[in-house]
């Protein structure tokens, strides 16, 4: 479990833990914190992840950071972002209560996507610390996985690994010495494949499916599919196999006396609360009243 070291007053030191963690929520290869400690000051060493941070704080926090042999001083605003590289010790003193997501992402992940996405050996590419920054598109995928932490249901493991395919490739092309260039393909999947992935999502509406699964049955990277896959019918995979399960779930109100519970199963959501979000967002109304109507 993550936490922040704070001293307050310069006297007692007390462990404050993140108010909501991802720790186990099942994500693989990434950790997402949020933290609202007081003032006070850190120490942190990953030794095998990258860390992100993100601020949140609604008013400017004064803060000292000393990492990598550097040191700076300043205001951190909402929005403003630092990369920590692993193995690069990061201390950190701030005078106001703060608040920031904290984004954790394994560094054999990273150097995995190097080596199957950007055809580029790991030894070769090495991330830079970053201070006080912005980076919109870094920010924007911050902010959704902040989204999918304060979720009550949590969504689609699918989603979440987009999303962290999505940013180690944004690290590696921004922020690495040697900044590669990715390659984008055209067209889509081809037709036998496009099939094939349908086929699978379909015959698996019930089960986790994982992008590394999908991806494996073309033969590409998990990057690469996503891009792909919405290439060949204008929605992301994730987006597909929420369609797919809705559809499934609104077949089974109309044609079988299942209970809702049993149906958010049989359609692979986590509980009835859960179907009944998804299903009300996408519909308008909830299962119950769909099967009424």
């Amino acid at each position: 479990m993550a936490f922040v070291k704070a001293s307050v007053n310069h006297s007692a030191e007390t462990n404050y833990l993140p108010i909501l963690s991802s720790q186990n929520r099942g994500w693989e290869n990434i950790l997402v914190n949020q933290f609202q400690p007081p003032p006070g000051e850190a120490l942190c060493h990953f030794s095998q992840e990258h860390a992100i941070c993100l601020s949140l704080a609604a008013h400017p926090v004064r803060s000292l950071h000393i990492k990598g042999g550097k040191t700076q001083t300043g205001l951190y605003r909402k929005g403003d972002l630092s990369i920590t590289p692993a193995q690069v010790p990061l201390f950190a003193r701030w005078e106001d209560a703060d608040h920031f997501l904290e984004i954790r992402i394994a560094s054999h992940f990273i150097e995995r996507v190097a080596t199957e996405t950007l055809a580029k050996n790991p030894g070769q590419l090495e991330l830079l610390p970053e201070f006080r920054m912005r980076d919109p598109h870094l920010e924007a995928i911050a902010l959704m996985l902040l989204t999918e932490l304060q979720q009550e249901n949590p969504g689609s493991r699918l989603y979440i690994e987009s999303l962290t395919n999505l940013l180690a490739v944004h690290l590696l092309r921004q922020y690495a010495t040697s900044r590669p260039q990715v390659s984008v393909y055209r067209g889509g999947l081809p037709q036998r494949q496009l099939v094939q992935v349908l086929d699978y999502i379909n015959d698996h509406l019930d089960q986790e499916i994982k992008l590394a699964d999908l991806a494996a049955l073309v033969g590409i990277s998990q990057f690469h599919f996503c891009h792909l896959f919405k290439q060949a019918i204008a929605t992301t995979p994730y987006q597909y196999l929420l369609q797919q399960r809705i559809e499934r779930a609104k077949h089974l109100l109309k044609q079988t006396n299942h209970s809702i519970m049993e149906i958010a199963l049989m359609c692979g959501f986590s509980s009835h609360s859960h179907l009944s979000q998804q299903f009300r967002q996408a519909t308008g109304m909830t299962p119950k009243a769909y099967r009424m109507n």
